[in-house]
């Protein structure tokens, strides 16, 4: 009786494992050794790790879900760090006291990342339409941050040669400028194709990241050797990881942006670093 027991539970315990969603008979339905046989333990871990691991980097997981709120947040972490090294020397308590309109440009450039936190917030809790209520004030904001950022440079490069009396501030213009040239249109192609998320949230990403040379030049060690847009393009390569665990394919903006903003800040390194005799001429005529 015991006996019929315990080959009853047996046999029971086995159909269990059988009709388990995480158990798959090999396609040629062979169920004997020699014959393509898959084992419960072979098949068990690759369903099982496969479900969890979807959840976070598929479609809609953890990653694709949560990512440009945590860059937003990233963006603000690194604003925080590098300005933190020079606020209060450089424009706190700076002497002399540095143009005024310097602090609206801090306000400006604070504004974009707070703006971009909120923006990221309203599609992360699916507000979509404050969201593109509230656009438009990012459109007005990155209009003022192109003008103000294009006269600060020149301002800021008058007050150092002349309030400061350093040297190197007319060439480089080049890196403020050429910020602004890649940092306008990128906005104004987002807004062009704000019905069209895949382009329009990548554009602002690669826009925003493009104004982080600020903060990261602030350390001595990465403005020395030039290693402010290697930083910057570090940040956008998380948008391009992001891509891959995702959806398993670099998306378009990036694959033409990257190679793009790479020549670019190459070219803008050897207007300040090598200061070419026109390029020196013309931010000399600029700045005087």
């Amino acid at each position: 009786m015991s006996r019929n027991i315990v080959q009853f539970a047996v046999e029971r315990a086995i159909g269990a494992v059988l009709d388990s969603p995480y158990f798959h008979w090999p396609s040629n339905d062979a169920r004997f050794p020699g014959e393509g046989e898959v084992s419960v333990m072979a098949s068990f871990p690759q369903t099982a790790v496969a479900r969890p691991l979807h959840r976070v980097t598929g479609r809609n997981g953890l990653i694709d879900r949560y990512f440009y709120f945590s860059m937003s947040l990233l963006f603000a972490a690194i604003v925080i760090w590098g300005f933190s090294k020079t606020v209060n020397q450089n424009l706190i308590q700076a002497s002399p006291p540095r143009p005024l309109l310097l602090w609206f440009h801090g306000a400006a450039f604070a504004s974009w990342v707070l703006f971009y936190i909120f923006q990221s917030a309203l599609v992360r809790t699916r507000n979509v339409k404050w969201h593109r209520f509230f656009g438009w004030f990012g459109a007005v904001l990155a209009a003022i941050m192109v003008t103000l950022g294009c006269i600060i440079a020149v301002v800021m490069a008058r007050f150092d040669w002349f309030a400061l009396h350093e040297t190197g501030t007319d060439v480089f213009l080049s890196v403020p400028l050429g910020d602004m040239v890649v940092f306008g249109p990128c906005v104004a192609l987002a807004i062009l194709w704000r019905k069209k998320p895949e382009l329009h949230r990548r554009l602002l990403f690669v826009a925003t990241c493009c104004l982080l040379d600020a903060p990261f030049g602030r350390s001595d060690y990465l403005f020395d050797h030039n290693l402010f847009y290697a930083c910057l393009d570090g940040v956008i390569l998380l948008g391009v990881v992001r891509d891959l665990l995702v959806s398993r394919k670099v998306h378009v903006v990036y694959r033409v942006a990257l190679p793009v903003l790479v020549v670019w800040q190459a070219f803008l390194i050897y207007l300040f670093r090598g200061a070419p005799a026109w390029w020196h001429a013309l931010t000399s005529r600029i700045v005087a």
